[in-house]
């Protein structure tokens, strides 16, 4: 039966393409895609039994034998949409998902690689075959080219090996649509009003390479990419951003596929030892974020405006910058040894664009906040004598941020808080440390990068306090998802809030009932059982231990009656 209405549908097909230059329905081939779609994950693929019956109606009324003859049929219908519908954002969306799907399975990409239909894909992805591809559609049509340049780059690969010379072959469409770009740019008369079609090529050509740079993930096939972009046209997707900051349709796709670029998926960017490509690939980063920033920066919208034209772009920022930090493949040691300010420029950058956010629109954003705190992590764990430098007010801000996401609903966020606060509180723990030292010892030097940071918190010691009072709320009254992640932190801010959690443990005992208190007071009393004036790795677990067990007892103590919990306010108010 399944086979029977297969064979309808391809006959219905075949009329109705032999008609489509007079005209179409959009609403039938979309059906006709949606069709394809159910079929593919029912008798294409690699978890389908070969000798469907489904086959065999085909064969005896249309010829198609087998799974390639069928492919090929429906890569035939691909093509003819992309020529055709390149008008329709809904058709070719569809058209290139159900071609993204098929070239996701291992055993059906390699039966596709040997289709003709294939073939001529690879070799004639232009806008002269494929309309959609040129600069005559709207931004909207245009959001699809990254989903066929991804479903092609895996195609490519598949008998790429090191074959440079197909793999330029393959990019002359792109490589010509570059150099038509200088050559616009270049012959403008004002380079502020470059020609339209400068730019819809350069968006193109962003989501062309990005849908590249996603399905490129070996090292053999990135290098070739990295190596054909670096350094010329890289220089353009820059003068881009110089030209058109304000634009977010010219921005956006060219920030995504620079955090594509950035992005060491598989181990794909592991250089060798003596290569400086992490180095010179952060660096055109850097530029970028510092080209963006500084313009964007100097534009004013309104409330209504503000996501699309202000905080997407920095987003995306701030994506870039945490994926090159977590990616492990550049030694940012180097930056300063040898003088070059690409690391402090881009780091400088993140934190005027983060003055520039205001603070109660870090959790409103998901995608903003998410991150902002995997980047703020970072910059705890690796670059902490940075932050330790950085201006009061950013300092405060930072500070203010994570105590917001220590009660921030997505856990990802409130487990990033507090590792970011752990390296904090430790950080300036040791510095204290070193400072009571230095006093007894006045030979020993103290790092002065600390010292900014130090007199903050020395001026405003309410922000540690409101801090620790903030993970004591958490751990005793509300659902603590991450209870280890929150016992991290919270031993050096005792260490360094000594007197304000003697008095916090004092209010907290005296608000409950009497025949309470005492059993509380020794709850307390467990808790810091054996443990040292440390932060040394044996004593956190102790604490840690200890906390377990104090946030168990504590339960017990008020479960089954009503407490009236103390706010985070009104702890610090007393």
């Amino acid at each position: 039966m399944d086979g029977e209405l297969v064979c309808r549908v391809l006959q219905l097909m075949d009329l109705t393409d032999s008609r489509l230059a007079n005209g179409g329905c959009e609403k039938l081939e979309l059906a006709m895609m949606s069709f394809f779609e159910q079929f593919r994950k029912i008798y294409v693929g690699d978890q389908v039994q070969k000798t469907s019956k489904v086959y065999r109606r085909l064969s005896e009324v249309l010829g198609l034998s087998d799974e390639s003859q069928l492919l090929s049929v429906i890569m035939r219908k691909i093509i003819t949409n992309l020529k055709y519908w390149g008008s329709s954002e809904s058709i070719i969306s569809k058209t290139l998902g159900l071609l993204s799907d098929l070239s996701g399975g291992y055993a059906c990409v390699r039966k596709l690689v040997r289709l003709d239909e294939v073939k001529f894909m690879l070799t004639h992805h232009t806008a002269e075959h494929f309309p959609f591809l040129g600069i005559g559609v709207g931004t909207a049509e245009m959001r699809c080219r990254s989903m066929l340049y991804t479903a092609l780059g895996r195609l490519l690969m598949v008998e790429l090996g090191e074959d440079e010379d197909r793999f330029h072959a393959f990019m002359m469409p792109l490589t010509a649509a570059f150099e038509s770009i200088i050559g616009l740019l270049g012959s403008a008369e004002n380079p502020l009003y470059a020609s339209e079609d400068a730019k819809k090529t350069l968006i193109g050509l962003a989501r062309d390479l990005r849908g590249l740079a996603f399905a490129f993930n070996t090292k053999t096939t990135y290098m070739m990419l990295f190596d054909w972009i670096y350094p010329l046209y890289m220089k353009v997707l820059l003068r881009g951003i110089e030209l058109w900051y304000n634009e977010p349709a010219v921005t956006t796709p060219i920030l995504k596929l620079t955090t594509e670029l950035v992005q060491n998926r598989n181990q794909r960017l592991h250089f060798d030892v003596s290569s400086p490509n992490g180095i010179l690939l952060f660096r055109e980063l850097s530029n970028i974020i510092c080209a963006y920033g500084s313009r964007i920066l100097t534009v004013d919208v309104s409330k209504k405006q503000m996501y699309t034209m202000k905080v997407k772009g920095i987003s995306l920022c701030f994506s870039i910058l945490k994926t090159a930090l977590c990616g492990n493949y550049v030694n940012f040691g180097v930056f300063r040894l040898y003088g070059d300010d690409a690391l402090d420029n881009a780091l400088n950058m993140f934190v005027k664009l983060l003055l520039n956010i205001p603070q109660s629109d870090l959790l409103f954003y998901p995608k903003l906040s998410q991150t902002y705190y995997v980047l703020l992590e970072r910059l705890a764990q690796d670059h902490m004598p940075y932050l330790a430098s950085i201006q009061p007010d950013a300092t405060l801000y930072i500070l203010s941020s994570i105590s917001e996401g220590l009660t921030a609903l997505d856990t990802s966020v409130c487990t990033g808080c507090c590792s970011t606060l752990d390296h904090v509180v430790t950080y300036l723990f040791k510095q204290l440390v070193q400072k009571s030292s230095k006093a007894s010892n006045p030979r020993q030097p103290t790092p002065e990068s600390s010292n900014m940071f130090i007199e903050v918190l020395q001026r405003r010691p309410e922000i540690m306090q409101q801090l620790l009072a903030t993970v004591v709320n958490v751990i005793m009254f509300e659902e603590c998802c991450n209870q280890w992640s929150m016992s991290r932190p919270l031993l050096g801010l005792i260490l360094l809030n000594e007197e304000q959690f003697s008095g916090l443990r004092s209010e907290l005992i005296s608000q409950q009932p009497r025949h309470r208190q005492h059993h509380l007071a020794q709850c307390f009393d467990q808790l810091m059982s054996g443990v040292e004036r440390n932060l040394l790795t044996k004593n956190r677990d102790r604490f840690t231990q200890n906390l377990s067990m104090f946030r168990r007892d504590i339960t017990d103590l008020l479960k089954g009656t009503t407490v009236n919990t103390p706010s985070v306010n009104d702890m610090m108010t007393s």
